[in-house]
C-alpha cells in the first residue's frame, strides 16, 4: 500500500531522481497549434525544486515516451543533462543511466504515472506515482505525491528529498540571505 507521506529514511539515499514528463512534469495533456506546434505547460515550481536538487548534488534525468522539442527545450533550460525521449524500454534506460553515474538502482527514485513506468517504479529505491495516476499504478508505488503531474508534484518530490537529506535549513539560510553557520 502506497504512503501519501515521502518515505524519509528510503529519500535519505537518493542520488538520482528519474521523472516522466507527460503526467509527471507535465498535467498529461497535449495541445497542438493549427501549424501542429505541439505545446506543453510546466510548473516553474517544480522546475526551481529540480534546480535546487542539481545544486546538492543530486542527479535528475527525464525518460520519457514521446519525443518533444518542448522537452529538450525545458531541459536545457533547467540544465538537465540527462534526457531520454522515445523510451518504450524506461527501466533499462533508467538501469544503463545508474550504471553510467555508479549508482545502485536503490539510491535512484523514479516517478511515473502511467503502465510504460511501472517497471521503473517497481526497481528503484523509492517507487512514486502521482494522484493522477491510475489506481492500479497508484498501488506499486512507495509513496503517492500530494500533488497532482504538472501541478507542483515534482516540487513536493524535490522538497521532500532535500529535507530527508539535511539540506533544507542551509537552503533556507541562502534565500534568507542569512549567513551559513560554521
Amino acid at each position: 500500500m502506497p504512503q501519501s507521506i515521502a518515505p524519509s529514511a528510503t529519500l535519505s539515499h537518493t542520488r538520482l531522481l528519474a521523472l516522466d514528463v507527460d503526467g509527471v512534469l507535465s498535467d498529461g495533456r497535449l495541445y497542438f497549434q493549427a501549424d501542429g506546434i505541439e505545446i506543453k505547460a510546466f510548473h516553474t515550481q517544480d522546475g526551481h525544486g529540480l534546480k535546487l536538487l542539481k545544486r546538492m548534488g543530486i542527479h535528475v534525468a527525464l525518460i520519457t515516451g514521446r519525443d518533444s522539442p518542448m522537452v529538450t527545450r525545458r531541459a536545457k533550460a533547467l540544465g538537465i543533462a540527462h534526457v531520454y525521449q522515445g523510451c518504450e524500454d524506461k527501466l533499462s534506460v533508467l538501469a544503463r543511466l545508474c550504471q553510467t553515474l555508479d549508482i545502485p538502482l536503490e539510491q535512484a527514485a523514479y516517478c511515473g504515472d502511467d503502465l510504460p513506468d511501472l517497471a521503473a517504479i517497481q526497481r528503484v529505491g523509492v517507487g512514486i506515482c502521482v494522484p493522477n495516476a491510475p489506481t492500479y499504478m497508484q498501488q506499486h508505488a512507495d509513496w503517492v505525491t500530494q500533488r497532482a503531474g504538472g501541478h507542483g508534484a515534482v516540487r513536493e518530490i524535490c522538497d521532500a528529498l532535500l529535507s530527508a537529506q539535511g539540506h533544507w535549513e542551509s537552503i533556507m539560510q541562502t534565500y534568507r540571505h542569512e549567513p551559513l553557520s560554521s
